[in-house]
């Protein structure tokens, strides 16, 4: 049944990427490197105030119901009461979505997708090294630790 789960709160990621950068890469220019949103806004292909609002709908988004899933699928679903139970199935939801973030989401879908290349900066690198990715994979691995037992904490209280 955890697999399942796993497999839904990784559609779930996919699903709030996609509405919020709905048909249009632009939409998502928060998602890219610095260096790639400034020269958006230098050829006028974005405005920064744009930008910060989409980022800060989708940021919250991501916040609310990427916290809230594992919580329900966790002390709902699966019936956890105890935090130890709840910390370990946190964990492991939590180090998925990140992994799956970072290899099939960053690697593979903006990776090779033509769908994420911005019209006017397409020789602009935008996509991480998979050497970059694995160390930013593994440093929010590290601070899922802390947020697994936050998770852990909403499932007891609330179950």
């Amino acid at each position: 049944m955890i697999f399942v789960q796993l497999v839904l709160y990784c559609l779930l990621l996919v699903v709030i990427v996609k509405a919020a950068v709905r048909d249009n890469a632009v939409n998502g220019l928060y998602f890219y490197p610095k260096a790639v949103q400034e020269k958006a806004f230098e050829i006028g292909l974005a405005d920064r105030e744009t930008v910060r609002r989409q980022r800060t709908r989708c940021m919250v988004a991501l916040y609310v119901f990427l916290a809230a899933a594992p919580v329900l699928f966790i002390g709902g679903w699966n019936g956890v009461s105890d935090f130890r139970t709840a910390y370990l199935q946190a964990l492991l939801f939590l180090e998925i979505m990140n992994w799956f973030d970072g290899i099939v989401i960053d690697m593979l879908w903006v990776g090779h997708s033509s769908f994420w290349v911005l019209p006017g900066l397409e020789d602009m690198p935008y996509v991480q090294t998979w050497g970059q990715m694995i160390k930013k994979r593994v440093t929010i691995s590290l601070v899922w630790v802390a947020g697994a037992a936050i998770i852990a904490g909403l499932v007891v209280l609330f179950f």
